[in-house]
Parts: C-alpha cells; sequence; structure tokens
C-alpha cells in the first residue's frame, strides 16, 4: 500500500519536467525565429534584403548625382572645366564672334530684310531723323563692354561698338526725359520691340551697336544695328533695328 503514494509523487516530477521542457523548447523557437526574421532583413546569411535601398546605398547614389550634376554645369563659372559642360542651358563662349545666340535672323524671319541694302534708320521724334548704313556708320563711334545676359541662365561679357543711342535723340529732338520704343526688322513675336526709359535709353554706356569684338555685327547678333545697353535682360536688347519712336 505504501508504493502507490510514491509511483504518484514520481509522476508529478515526471510531469512537471517534461512541461518544463517543452517551454523551453519553445522560448528557444522564438528566440530563433526572431533571429531569422533578422538576418533577413539585414540580408546577412548570404541573402539579400526583401527590397528596397538601405540608408547607406541611398546616400551614395544621392552623394554620386550630385557629384555628377556639379560636374556637368561647372563650366559655366570654370572655364578650365567648360569641356565638361554638359548639362549646362548654352556654353557662354561659342556662338558667332564668340558670343551665343538664342534666336537667330533666320528663326526671326529678316535674314532678307537686313541684308537689304537699302536698309535704313529711321529715328522720330518731334522731327524725324533717317540714315542709310553709310551714314550709321560714319556717326560718333563709342566703345563699350557690357554682358549678354540671357534668361536661359548664362551670361557673356563682350566689346561694342556703335553710336550712343542718347546722340540719335538729340538729332531728333527727343526730350531728355521720354521713353522710346525701338523697333525691330523682325515683323512678329513678343520681343520684336522694346521700350526704352529715359535713365537707359540717356546712359551713355547704351548704344545702337554695329559692330561687336572688333567686326561689324553678325547677320544672328543683330545686324545692321541692335540695342545694348546695362543691366537689361538679353531680350530687351533689341536686334535688327530699323526704328526709334518718340512715345
Amino acid at each position: 500500500m505504501s508504493a502507490a503514494p510514491e509511483r504518484t509523487a514520481g509522476g508529478r516530477e515526471g510531469n512537471l519536467r517534461r512541461e518544463g521542457d517543452r517551454r523551453r523548447e519553445g522560448a528557444g523557437g522564438a528566440e530563433q525565429d526572431l533571429e531569422d526574421q533578422g538576418n533577413l532583413g539585414n540580408g546577412r546569411d548570404g541573402a539579400p534584403p526583401t527590397g528596397g535601398l538601405t540608408r547607406r546605398g541611398l546616400a551614395v547614389a544621392t552623394g554620386t548625382a550630385a557629384a555628377v550634376i556639379v560636374a556637368t554645369t561647372a563650366g559655366q563659372a570654370v572655364p578650365a572645366l567648360a569641356p565638361l559642360d554638359l548639362l549646362a542651358p548654352r556654353r557662354p563662349d561659342l556662338g558667332p564672334q564668340g558670343l551665343p545666340v538664342n534666336r537667330t535672323a533666320r528663326a526671326a524671319r529678316v535674314a532678307v530684310a537686313a541684308r537689304d541694302p537699302g536698309y535704313r534708320l529711321e529715328v522720330v521724334g518731334t522731327r524725324r531723323v533717317g540714315y542709310d548704313l553709310a551714314q550709321l556708320h560714319a556717326l560718333p563711334s563709342h566703345t563699350v563692354r557690357l554682358p549678354i545676359t540671357c534668361v536661359e541662365g548664362w551670361s557673356a561679357d563682350a566689346t561694342w561698338h556703335g553710336p550712343r543711342l542718347r546722340d540719335l535723340l538729340d538729332a531728333a529732338l527727343i526730350p531728355v526725359d521720354a521713353t522710346i520704343r525701338v523697333e525691330s526688322l523682325e515683323a512678329h513675336g513678343g520681343y520684336r520691340a522694346s521700350e526704352v526709359r529715359p535713365a537707359h535709353a540717356r546712359d551713355p554706356l547704351t548704344l545702337l551697336a554695329t559692330g561687336l569684338n572688333g567686326a561689324d555685327l553678325e547677320l544672328d547678333h543683330g545686324y545692321p544695328a541692335r540695342l545694348i545697353a546695362p543691366d537689361r535682360p538679353g531680350v530687351l536688347q533689341t536686334k535688327w533695328v530699323h526704328r526709334v519712336v518718340l512715345l
């Protein structure tokens, strides 16, 4: 009769040991699952990450792209790097007479009119004054160094020569406080004419230029005459000028 309780106690102890073993096995399995998930997420054990760039990869890609952009636009500011200037809007040293051209005479449809031997410049104020090509070139000429600054983002210095605009206005008896309109041979387009207020019209640096960088203007730069004034965007430096009018 005394052996039965001993067997009952032994059975209980065995049950407790088995329950403890099962719990330890369950905890170990959960830890292994967590470790396996971490390995997959970090790309360990030779397997690649499940998707997307790592933070380090994203930083490297961003830095590389920025370096490429800087390298391929630096020639706008550093002449020695000009050959790498692949993404910049326009090379400021390329074009006829060493100056870029935004709008050609062909695009403006003025090539025939600009080359016409019968070309005349007309200045209309209190009185009307006209100049043929020979008379225009015989006027007192002045030389200035002024940039062309384009809305595309480039700027290039150039040396211009021709009569001062204010001298032409005085010859037509245009008042010193008057605004004028400079008109192009171009028949259509938003920039075929521009208004010039007194501050620019009377500035001694403002020319009706007939020459660029020591030679007569090339056709695409506005031959036979173009406006050049300080501190005005290139689109307002009217080319192929044939008329100046008091407003």
